[in-house]
């Protein structure tokens, strides 16, 4: 179920229109792309914040966007995509690649199919990448790992992208949202590797919040059944 590589694609539906865009989501648009070789499983979320909804879409390679199957798939909509599409509101899209990640001791296997999604974005200058990668991986999520509702972490590379311009993304699956809200957390930002980074002006990130949709969908095409 899990990629290399992901593709983060969030957008809004028209208030009057929101149940029949879940379904278009749900029986059109993600079940033509899990035909795709190359795509693993997606998994959809609504907003805790506001009214958009969320796919994170995982695949092998970011190569799989280039593929002749999914060219034709995203070439060819339906006359009830191209509307979906045209009406959708506060679209994003981000592609991304691995670069780390760790699941707390005390999860499940499923931590990926955790309730709640907490996504981070930073845009962190190439100088200060190593240091930034360090304390995000020996620093911050060690002591985010000491709540128990904070069940995994996934980093990536943001390779493109819009609307934002940033270049890191940090995927935090959580039981449930208090963890946001918890002692550990707050340890978690009060350290003085962090205090140093946050001096910086580039360390300004952005924050969102989701809860679960639905189940996940896997692949179907044949490939996936090897």
């Amino acid at each position: 179920m899990q990629g290399h590589s992901i593709l983060f694609s969030e957008m809004t539906p028209p208030p009057n229109e929101e149940a029949s865009f879940n379904h278009w989501y749900d029986e059109e648009h993600i079940p033509l792309r899990m035909g795709v070789p190359g795509f693993r499983s997606a998994q959809r979320y609504r907003s805790l914040k506001d009214a958009s909804y969320l796919a994170v879409y995982e695949m092998d390679s970011l190569d799989t966007l280039q593929s002749p199957a999914y060219q034709q798939v995203k070439g060819q909509p339906s006359e009830r995509s191209r509307h979906m599409l045209g009406a959708v509101s506060g679209f994003t899209r981000y592609l991304c690649d691995t670069i780390w990640q760790a699941t707390a001791p005390h999860a499940t296997a499923d931590a990926l199919g955790a309730a709640v999604l907490y996504p981070v974005f930073f845009n962190v200058p190439e100088a200060r990448e190593d240091d930034f990668n360090a304390w995000y991986e020996q620093d911050h999520v060690p002591l985010l790992f000491g709540n128990q509702d904070w069940l995994m972490c996934r980093r990536f590379r943001i390779r493109d992208g819009e609307p934002g311009r940033w270049t890191h993304l940090a995927l935090h699956y959580l039981a449930h949202e208090d963890a946001l809200n918890s002692p550990e957390r707050k340890r978690a930002r009060a350290t003085p590797w962090r205090a140093r980074l946050a001096s910086e002006p580039w360390f300004n990130a952005h924050y969102l919040l989701f809860q679960r949709q639905g189940a996940r969908q896997t692949a179907t095409h044949s490939a996936a059944q090897a």
